[in-house]
């Protein structure tokens, strides 16, 4: 942990070793160098720690619990669909992953291979899996014999490798990360489109109601698809500091494109999120000052904080913040208190601060004295006096209020770079002001390859991003900003990660 040196005490005697309130601030700002403010932030903040393997990260409790606390939601959502959980092989042998060209097409370049155990050569190279689709649906061939075997409905939490170098962006883009995949199997397709959009709206809820980050939920064209699939629909974040439109999860109708591969009629849907989604989080709420952390997923929803000063009743303070948490605890609130006595105040306030805790309490010689404590929260450092009497009633409110807030800022953020536009240069300006492009577009594919490649440069290439569920009215005679051709429906358009 970043922190001053210790003061150590003159003479014999021992005196407490207090940290100075220095070596917590970040090198880079937001603005100025979003890429390098971001590293710091994951780092500093106590998300991730590097390894020796590049593009390799190590998840820290702290990012661990966010995980879980979207999985804790996710996996009971889908139990309720009666989709079951299981596990299969993280080894894919290769005559199975090559059985479907479109789908290798879409994944050969970030499959790893095992060519060696031990000292001696594989005489049949094993790829690690980069998506579960080969490796499960052989089995699912197996499985479904029959119409009453159907639907299969099935998900496993797991890792995937996608061993590509391209944008390596920490717990946003790395080489292994944690998702959840869901796989189903129907009997019609009628019954495979209701399950994609119930999966979509359920990734809609973990962004925007736990994440406090908004999305549009939409289908991607026909280029952006997922490899193989018959359709592909996405919930989309963007990123104001970088003008670029993220992925935020995706559920696919894949047809009967792999069933026919492994000899099956049936309807088949993937679905899946990772933990990408945390590092859109830190993309979106971070500042200046560190992680800024939605209380429904952050580990540690209030932080009590001793503050005493000179001759105060340091014990009488220390057992308020103790029984603080306790209060906080039993009502359900995730709190705990920072007694160490080896650091200042300030500098455990800047460290809460970069660790992205919404809500800290200080507990002074003042507040003992009026059975009241201080909340500071972290989303606009607003502070407010507490009486004890109404401590868990108040602290509830100010978590729901900052959960409701930080999604309604980034709203904000988010909305005001939304430029509608109809023309081609218009276009060319809006994407060189980092804007979400809503354009209209005749929905040809030869068209959206000619606008990646006259926008290819150092920044990359635009392309579709979504095209929205909800579309503006399109007017009679409404011309593709691209092509000049009659446009079909409104499409976001803008650089991506």
């Amino acid at each position: 942990m970043a922190g001053g040196e210790k003061k150590k005490s003159g003479g014999g005697g021992k005196k407490k070793e207090v940290k100075k309130e220095t070596g917590l601030g970040l090198s880079f700002t937001k603005d100025e160098n979003f890429g390098e403010w971001y590293s710091e932030v994951v780092v500093n903040g106590e998300m991730i720690e590097y390894y020796d393997i590049s593009g390799c990260y190590i998840l820290r409790p702290w990012a661990m619990s966010i995980w879980e606390n979207m999985q804790t939601f996710f996996d009971a959502e889908i139990k309720k669909m009666k989709v079951k959980n299981c596990y299969f092989p993280l080894f894919v042998s290769p005559g199975v992953l090559q059985k479907e060209k479109d789908h290798i097409e879409g994944f050969a370049p970030e499959v790893a291979w095992v060519t060696k155990s031990g000292e001696s050569d594989l005489e049949v190279p094993i790829a690690i899996r980069p998506t579960s689709e080969t490796v499960m649906y052989p089995y699912y061939s197996k499985w479904i014999r029959r119409h009453r075997d159907l639907p299969l409905k099935l998900n496993q939490w797991c890792n995937v490798d996608g061993f590509c170098t391209a944008n390596l962006m920490l717990d946003c883009r790395s080489r292994e990360f944690l998702w959840q995949e869901g796989h189903t199997a129907f009997a019609t397709k009628e019954e495979a489109d209701t399950e994609v959009l119930q999966i979509l709206e359920l990734y809609r809820h973990i962004y925007e109601e736990f994440l406090a980050i908004p999305v549009t939920k939409g289908r991607k064209s026909e280029l952006e698809k997922f490899a193989g699939g018959l359709y592909t629909t996405s919930v989309g974040a963007f990123i104001p500091n970088t003008g670029r439109g993220i992925q935020g999860a995706t559920s696919h109708c894949l047809g009967q494109n792999f069933a026919k591969m492994f000899e099956s009629m049936v309807w088949q849907n993937s679905w899946a999120y990772s933990t990408r989604t945390i590092g859109v989080m830190v993309m979106v709420h971070g500042d200046n000052k560190g992680l800024v952390l939605p209380p429904k997923v952050s580990a540690l929803q209030v932080i009590v904080i001793p503050v005493p000063y000179k001759d105060a009743d340091t014990q009488g303070i220390f057992d308020a913040c103790a029984a603080t948490v306790v209060t906080l605890s039993d009502a359900g609130i995730r709190a705990e208190a920072d007694l160490r006595e080896n650091y200042s105040p300030g500098w455990k306030y800047s460290n809460w601060e970069m660790k992205g805790v919404p809500l800290r309490i200080e507990i002074g010689p003042r507040d003992l004295a009026n059975n009241q404590v201080r909340a500071v929260r972290r989303d606009n450092g607003e502070k407010t006096d507490i009486s004890r009497v109404f401590l868990v009633e108040q602290v509830k409110g100010m978590l729901d209020k900052i959960q409701q807030n930080l999604f309604d800022v980034a709203k904000q953020k988010r909305d005001a770079c939304i430029e509608v536009v109809k023309t081609w240069d218009e276009f060319v300006k809006a994407l060189g002001q980092k804007k979400l492009i809503l354009a209209p577009w005749c929905d040809e594919e030869e068209v959206e390859k000619d606008v990646k490649a006259r926008t290819r440069g150092e920044m990359g290439a635009a392309k579709s991003l979504c095209t929205p569920f909800e579309q503006p009215e399109l007017p009679d005679g409404t011309k593709c900003f691209a092509s000049g051709k009659p446009a079909k429906k409104w499409t976001y358009w803008g650089r991506s990660y």
